[in-house]
């Protein structure tokens, strides 16, 4: 297949064009690098330098030939910073996400599948969160990828664009092979910062509040390895062949940052410092996604299901680039 990558240099994007180039697929990355980076993509693999609001620096891209496919990763993500710049989340991850969705219906574009976000859910009464549960977002990250998910099932409704949304919360983890980790400016993830914080890379890690109503009073979330991520798009990809679809995609059991904490320091062998303060404006307790529909639907397994197993693939990353991409130790 030919297919177009947004956003394809960053954390999650990067290990889906790796795992589409190990099945021979023909990838382009469409991505203005500004939190994505050249070094974790397939050297072969080329690379379109341009934002994606350049309206003709997209038409360009998709009016180069066919494609099958587009694939979008080019967002921005942090919870926190939606609640302090609504708009500017709105604008950039709502807005110029439906004027790639119509970009891809003028091209003939036949398939879209969609990074989407638990965070659509909120404070969801139950867990773990199934495709029927109600959609409440919580943030106005989570608003703007339901726009999106919105407008895709206009273009399929009026356009005949196949598409999947896939909703996850957590990636994390590393390529087992060492080709791609995560290396964010600024780090935002809790593996990597709590890593980072075991390593002496940084001084501590801040835990944003205990008093949830949860087991140990701290937030509790889902975490999917980025690798089993990255097979979940390709089985979407190919399930789409039938008919639009929206999955989620977890564990179906979730942890809590103490015992995040907990499972670095048994696979280091060190001990976190760890500081705890008030809690997070837009942060839900409890988010933990149920995958048993795409489990039923396209046979997709998770092949790290112990949290532990992730954290070991981390940790390997990042002892191998204590400075990320900039300086591989």
């Amino acid at each position: 297949m030919r297919l177009l990558v947004t956003g394809g240099a960053g954390y999650v994007g990067s290990n889906v064009v790796w795992a589409l180039h190990d099945r021979g697929d023909d990838v382009v990355v469409y991505d203005n690098l500004r939190q994505g980076h050249r070094e974790a993509l397939p050297p072969d693999v080329r690379l379109i330098e341009a934002e994606l609001g350049d309206d003709a620096a997209l038409d360009a891209a998709l009016g180069d030939g066919h494609w099958d496919g587009v694939l979008h990763f080019a967002a921005l993500s942090l919870v926190g910073e939606s609640m302090q710049r609504p708009f500017h989340y709105l604008t950039e991850n709502a807005g110029l996400g439906i004027r790639l969705i119509d970009s891809c219906v003028r091209h003939g574009v036949g398939r879209f599948i969609l990074s989407s976000t638990a965070a659509l859910f909120g404070n969801a009464e139950n867990t773990p969160i199934t495709e029927k549960t109600r959609i409440d977002p919580g943030s106005p990250y989570g608003e703007s990828k339901l726009m999106i998910e919105r407008a895709l099932h206009w273009a399929d409704r009026i356009h005949g664009l196949r598409y999947a949304c896939l909703r996850y919360f957590n990636a994390a983890g590393a390529d087992p092979e060492g080709r791609s980790g995560e290396d964010h400016r600024p780090e935002t993830h809790l593996i990597p910062l709590v890593i980072d914080a075991a390593l002496g890379l940084r001084p501590e890690i801040v835990v944003f509040g205990d008093d949830y109503p949860t087991p140990d009073g701290t937030c509790i979330r889902d975490y999917v390895h980025v690798s089993d991520l990255a097979q979940a798009h390709l089985a979407a990809l190919a399930r789409i062949e039938a008919g639009s679809v929206t999955y989620n995609l977890g564990s179906g059991s979730g942890h809590s940052v103490l015992e995040v904490i907990r499972s670095v320091e048994r696979v280091s062998g060190r001990q976190v410092p760890m500081r705890i303060v008030e809690r997070r404006a837009g942060d839900p307790a409890v988010l933990v996604a149920s995958s048993s529909l795409i489990r039923e639907e396209t046979g997709w397994t998770p092949r790290f299901g112990q949290l532990d197993d992730i954290v070991a693939t981390a940790l390997a990353w990042r002892k191998s680039h204590p400075n990320g991409y900039g300086n591989a130790g």
